[in-house]
């Protein structure tokens, strides 16, 4: 096959000297694979395969586990630090969570590329994640309508919360109200002004996708919020902080 751009989502140990990874690809979607040798001390392949290094990878198989073949650098790693991690860890845990292996998602690639180059930027992570969340939930056709569940307009004036099962809005409270679910629909998520409402409807519409299992790196971000208001410790950098292996 021809080399594919790739990021690394999860890797875990595999007996003694490979890996279990979990890849988002270009052409591809997410991938499972065994990495061979990777955990050897003297493999050249081990410091490539990190989080956020953009990768070019090939791999043999025909089911769902791959073998990977070649582990290829194409750029600079990201350097994230704080919450600009968490952020990261964040995202490749939920396309971990959320994504079906092999589902083709382009789009999902290339906002999950930007949202990588945004993340070093205070002012770009929400923005970088909200766009990321939307193309995912396109992905699964999970994506809200922003309707009512009979596909009416909301009203400007009423509150309405989300119904997951319909994807859409019925009258209550507390929720949003509908001047403001209006503008989402037709408009970048990612903007300043309605980063909160984004925030609450990409939360809705992906928690029935996570199950009841909670998002370590959500219990990261709000241990670090934490020291943040204490001030008892210094923020975290790049490395300190890593999810737990899954079981």
């Amino acid at each position: 096959m021809t080399p594919e751009p790739a990021f690394l989502l999860h890797k875990r140990p595999y007996r003694e000297t490979s890996a279990l990874v979990e890849l988002l690809t270009l052409d591809h979607g997410r991938v499972r694979a065994v990495a061979q040798g990777i955990q050897r001390p003297g493999s050249r392949s081990r410091g490539r395969l990190q989080p956020f290094a953009p990768l070019h990878v090939t791999w043999v198989g025909e089911g769902e586990l791959k073998r990977l073949r070649l582990m290829e650098s194409r750029g600079s790693t990201a350097l994230l630090a704080g919450e600009g991690l968490l952020c990261g860890l964040y995202a490749n845990e939920l396309l971990t969570r959320v994504l079906p292996v092999e589902l083709p998602v382009a789009d999902v690639f290339a906002f999950y590329t930007a949202l990588l180059e945004a993340l070093p930027r205070p002012e770009g992570r929400a923005a970088g994640l909200r766009r990321l969340e939307r193309a995912l939930l396109d992905a699964v056709e999970a994506l809200p309508r922003f309707t009512d569940p009979e596909g009416g307009e909301l009203d400007p004036e009423q509150r309405y919360h989300y119904v997951s099962a319909d994807r859409a809005f019925v009258p209550g409270q507390p929720g949003l109200d509908g001047r403001t679910l209006r503008l989402l629909a037709g408009h970048d998520w990612g903007e300043p002004g309605l980063a909160g409402p984004a925030k609450a409807v990409t939360r809705a519409a992906l928690a029935p996708l996570l199950g009841s299992r909670p998002l370590r790196s959500r219990e990261l971000m709000r241990q670090l919020a934490e020291r943040r208001r204490t001030g008892l410790r210094p923020e975290p950098e790049a490395g300190s902080l890593k999810l737990k292996e899954n079981p």
